[in-house]
């Protein structure tokens, strides 16, 4: 029997006025207690984490995904830190061959916002949702005038050419 081994490098940033990206935080779940690199980006920490995929939400029009921690101060405060700022998360699902070499399969790279946390007294959830919600209408907004684009049909009938 063949094991895969995933792990999971995410960073935690937000956007300064300029567009430019300032990283606070980097974690994995590979190593514990180690910092490890990443495509040539040191200081990879280890976090206790797992990383559950994208899923449409209940109402079907977001996707969310979810960080689950154990309950600790660490992870409590880096999680309220991320909702609280509403920062981004850049999640990398990588393949670990032999020994430790992520850089040979990268299966993923996802962006998310953290949105959310939930905990009990055993598990704390981020909630990462994605940067475009249709319900929160978090997408910049443009309306469809008549100096912008012409005349618009009344039957909501568009035809090409």
């Amino acid at each position: 029997m063949a094991y895969v081994k995933l792990c999971n490098f995410i960073e935690v940033y937000r956007i300064r006025q300029n567009g430019q990206e300032e990283v606070s935080n980097r974690y994995q779940n590979y190593a514990p207690g180690q910092t490890i690199p990443y495509n040539a980006t040191p200081g990879y920490q280890y976090l206790s984490f797992i990383y559950q995929g994208a899923a449409k939400n209940r109402t079907g029009d977001n996707l969310e995904a979810a960080l689950v921690l154990a309950v600790n101060e660490l992870s409590q405060d880096a999680a309220r830190s991320a909702v609280m700022q509403r920062k981004h998360i850049r999640v990398h699902s990588v393949v670990i061959e032999s020994g430790y070499n992520p850089t040979t399969r990268t299966l993923t790279t996802e962006e998310w916002l953290a949105a959310t946390m939930t905990y009990d007294y055993e598990t704390l959830e981020v909630v990462l949702s994605s940067g475009i919600d249709a319900v929160g209408a978090n997408a910049p907004t443009r309306v469809l005038t008549k100096s912008l684009v012409g005349r618009l049909p009344t039957t909501a009938s568009i035809n090409a050419g």
